[in-house]
């Protein structure tokens, strides 16, 4: 009798695999977030980042899948994409919300696009406080602080005026792609590749 299921791969060729198509993303200078932001998610990305431009300052495309995470995770990734020198192509894809937005934001608004079928979502942070009745205070006014930082950055980067963008965040605020044009988060929607070069 013959066995009809498909081999796996072990997980030494796995590996290879893997190592093939990290070579050749950053020859291709691409680099991927997707998932969950996290502060090992931030390493690994500023990493990139930061490897891509010692070795060029020709432009590197950044393509974004994320839910969102830890906010200073988040801040780490923006505050290098306009540290270094070369300049990023920031391409969201799925949806692009909360951490990942503010990181989205770390590029000029020319160079921000995104895919048809992406959607964006901004909001205020948000925290687990517990503890002491001292902690809570403490951390609450943390939050407020985060939150205006936040609203800030949207303001500035959107050219919205910061007014209306507070109160955009107090609630889950969804945009659609073309909503995000006109919201001023993204500059335009691509579908292929070779638009990019327009940017």
């Amino acid at each position: 009798m013959f066995n009809h299921e498909t081999p796996t791969a072990s997980p030494a060729s796995q590996g290879q695999d893997s190592n093939f198509l990290e070579e050749k993303a950053f020859r291709a200078r691409t680099v991927l977030l997707f998932g969950t932001i996290s502060h090992s998610t931030a390493a690994e990305t500023v990493r990139r980042l930061l490897a891509l431009d010692a070795e060029s300052a020709a432009p590197i495309n950044m393509i974004v899948s994320s839910p969102g995470g830890h906010l200073e995770s988040g801040d780490v990734i923006h505050d290098v994409l306009r540290f270094i020198t070369a300049p990023v192509n920031m391409v969201g894809t799925g949806w692009v919300g909360s951490a990942a937005t503010h990181l989205f934001l770390g590029v000029p608004r020319e160079r921000r696009v995104c895919l048809p079928q992406t959607r964006f979502l901004i909001h205020q942070p948000s925290g687990g406080a517990g503890g002491q009745a001292t902690d809570i205070a403490i951390q609450a006014k943390e939050i407020m602080k985060a939150r205006e930082r936040i609203a800030a950055v949207i303001a500035r980067e959107t050219g919205q005026p910061i007014e209306r963008v507070r109160t955009d965040i107090e609630r889950d605020l969804w945009m659609s792609a073309e909503e995000a044009i006109t919201y001023g988060l993204v500059s335009r929607i691509i579908e292929r590749r070779t638009e990019l070069a327009q940017a």
